[in-house]
Formats: C-alpha cells, structure tokens, sequence
C-alpha cells in the first residue's frame, strides 16, 4: 500500500469531507475559487485570505507554508506566519515562521474550520536510497539527525562504469539536486553533456519507474531545435543522462556575454527556433516541457549562424512528480517559478502545452529587458508572488521595444483566466507578424 496523507474536516461548514494525496502534489488553500481546498467565502471566514496557505505534499511528508497572512495559520493552537497590520505578506513571512511539518493527528485551524491530518506511513518495498528528513519544527525537540543521500562521486578523466563507452572531461555545473559533466565518448569522439540527478528522498520502486518511463517518452524526441537525448540509466541510487553536447552554451551564457538583453531580431530569432521545437514536441509527440526558462535554451553554431535547441525536456519536471525532488513548493528545496504561469502553481500537474507558451514568452521578455515578467521579493516564498501579483506590462521595462511587439508579449503573459496562446503555431505565427 502506498503512503497517504488524509485530511479530514472535523469542524465547520464542510465537516466530514476528506481529501486523499497519494502521490507528490501541492494544495492551496484559502477562499478562492482556484484553490483546491477551498474554505467557504462568507462572514465566519473573514480572517481567511483568497490564498491563505500552501500544503507542499510527497506522501507520507506534508508541510504547510502560511502565505504571510493577517491572521496566520494555526496548527495545535500554535500560529505560523501571522503578519501585523503595518506589514506586507512578505514581511511578515519573514518576521514570523511561517512553516511547519506536519505529523499524524496535528490540526489545522483555518477560521471556523479544523482539518485533522493523518499520514498513513505505506507498505512499499525497501527503498533504493535513505530518506532526507525535513527541517524541525520549531517546538520539535525529539527529532531524529538528518540522513542525506549518498555523495556524488565522479571524477574527471575516468569513465562511467554503466556507460564504459564515455570518459568524464570536466565539470560543468553543481546543484543541490546532482551535477553536469562534460564528457567524451571514446570510439567515435564524440562529446556530449553528462546529467547526474541526485534524488533527495528514499527511491521507492514506484518513483523510480514514473520518473524513467518520462525518460524514455524524452529519448524519442528528435528535431533539430530540440537538445537530442542520447542515453539513461539509474545506478547507486543515481539517475544519470547523456545528452548533445551544445557548445554555446545556454541563452543565460549569451546574456552575460553579451552583457546585458538580446538585440530584439537575436531573441526573436532564438525564439523562433524554440517554437519550432515545442510544436513538434506537443502535436507529435505529446510531450510537454514544464520548466522552459533561459537556462534550458542551449546554443550550437553552424556555419556561422546560432541555432537554438531546448533541452532538458520535461526531466525536472518529471523528477518532482515522481515525488524524487522532496517537496519543493516550501523549504530550502524550493524551486523559483520566475517563467511559470499561474497555472502551474494553482494546479502542480497541470500538463497542457498553453504553460510552455507562457514560460516562452516570459523568456523573451526577460532576454529583452534583463527582467522577469512579475516582481518577486526575496523574503516570501515564490509561489505566492505568482498568485498575487500580475506581468508588469513590458514597456514598463524598456520603452524602445516596438508597441505591437510589447502588446502581443503582454496578451500572451495574461494569466489571470485562459492563456491566450493554447499552442506554439499561433504563437510563432502572432510573432512572424509583429517583428
């Protein structure tokens, strides 16, 4: 049996309801209509904010996250993240602890409603990897010492055991979730790019077959404006992936060479190729990235001319749904949803191509201003920037960039219902217009 976590409502207007994850998930709650959870939106929840809090999920760990509120979130009489009224959300995440790891029979009070938590812990087989314990609860003082995953150990100029056929140029980048290596393989020189992931929690069979059954959907993909996906395996506890080798670099690598934004025809350009690579990823293959950002926009020079291949299609995504990445809506492991529609964050499964859209436009956005679409604080937690705060309009940014541009860019970053652009052909084809 799976583990579980249960929430049942003990007192209030929904008494007896139960809601049931069983699987990596998040779950906003508060009076809006968007969230999962909703508590009901009358006069005896008043003090309950549109979005209040946010349960980060991965059965059997649930933690809750309070989004800065006026009144704060209540687990056994205990409040997290109450703000005072000369406070803005975000300070008053940061003046008070505005997290909390649940445990078996705590309870939540939200208003006049009372959620009792039950984990069920699970019967599955011995996992692949020690468990990663999250941060202590602040009254907590019987907590067991962390276990951490084990280390990775590559080093360069030797060879991959599981892959014998490729030899460890040099590091190419570190993480808290693995490492990216240069390689070469040594019967036909070729060189290509080494991705370590480095689970953060124990590898239950079941995890570890979601995340390679995504891996071998990914390794099918085959276009020119797409990283090309070589090889995968999962040995001591460790994913690794080859992939093409782009000897550019990403789109981040060509702003700081450039130091500073794109010229308005490179970042259409680049744009362009992209778009060409998503339709063939969404309408033949059905596949959606989830995490298109500069940094996953990767270069190649031919006969002169830049070509742009996205590239870590879908394997960070796929790694958090799997429930391998821990909880990343909360705590140290949190991701930064800088190019992620509202979407994403009111539904963490949300799967439709219309996110990869947006996340390209806000990219573009950000590779002609050096800015991100939203303003994020630095002291709340990110997720909640994307909830409550819209696009600043991108002329807002840099004046120069052309009106019509400006106005298509800021119709397709409109997340406040339905996004605009549903796929990449109408969005490639609004862009040839306007440039």
């Amino acid at each position: 049996m799976p583990p579980k976590v249960i929430l049942k409502v003990i007192q209030g207007e929904l008494l007896g309801k139960e809601y049931i994850f069983e699987s990596r998930d998040t779950c906003l709650v508060g009076r809006s209509p968007n969230c999962q959870l909703q508590i009901p939106n009358n006069t005896a929840h008043n003090g309950i904010s549109r979005y209040h809090c946010l349960l980060d999920i991965n059965p059997p760990d649930v933690r809750i996250c309070d989004s800065g509120s006026r009144n704060g979130t209540f687990v056994n009489d205990w409040c997290i993240g109450k703000r005072s009224r000369d406070q803005t959300p975000s300070e008053g995440a940061k003046a008070n602890f505005s997290e909390w790891d649940l445990k078996d029979g705590d309870l939540i009070t939200l208003g006049r409603t009372i959620f009792q938590v039950t984990i069920i812990k699970g019967t599955e087989s011995t996992p692949d990897t020690p468990a990663v314990s999250a941060p202590d609860n602040p009254l907590d003082d019987e907590s067991e010492p962390d276990l951490v995953p084990p280390a990775i150990a590559v080093k360069v100029g030797e060879s991959l055991g599981f892959l014998d056929d490729y030899e460890i140029l040099q590091e190419m980048d570190v993480n808290d979730f693995g490492e990216v290596y240069l390689a070469k393989h040594e019967f036909i020189d070729e060189l290509v790019t080494v991705k370590i992931l480095l689970p953060q929690v124990a590898v239950q069979p079941h995890m570890k077959e979601m995340f390679l059954q995504d891996a071998r959907k990914t390794k099918q993909l085959d276009h020119p404006n797409l990283v090309k996906f070589k090889d995968h395996s999962y040995v001591d506890d460790m994913f690794y992936f080859v992939m093409e080798y782009c000897d550019r670099g990403s789109v981040t690598d060509l702003m700081a060479y450039r130091q500073g934004a794109l010229k308005l025809e490179e970042a259409t350009k680049i744009i362009l190729q992209v778009l060409d690579g998503l339709e063939y990823a969404h309408t033949e293959m059905g596949l959606i990235h989830r995490d298109i950002k500069p940094d996953n926009i990767f270069l190649v020079e031919d006969n002169g001319e830049l070509i742009a291949k996205l590239g870590n299609y879908g394997i960070a995504k796929s790694f958090d749904l799997a429930g391998l990445s821990g909880q990343t809506a909360t705590g140290s492991n949190i991701g930064t949803p800088y190019f992620m529609a509202k979407q994403q964050v009111i539904d963490f499964k949300y799967d439709k191509p219309d996110v990869d859209i947006w996340a390209l436009a806000a990219t573009l956005y950000f590779m002609l201003t050096c800015s991100y679409p939203r303003e994020f604080t630095t002291d709340d937690n990110p997720l909640f920037s994307v909830l409550k705060t819209k696009p600043t309009p991108i002329r807002e940014r840099d004046e120069s960039i052309p009106q019509a541009l400006a106005e298509l860019i800021d119709l397709a970053l409109d997340d406040n219902a339905i996004l605009h652009f549903q796929d990449a052909l109408s969005f490639k084809n609004a862009l040839l217009e306007v440039i």
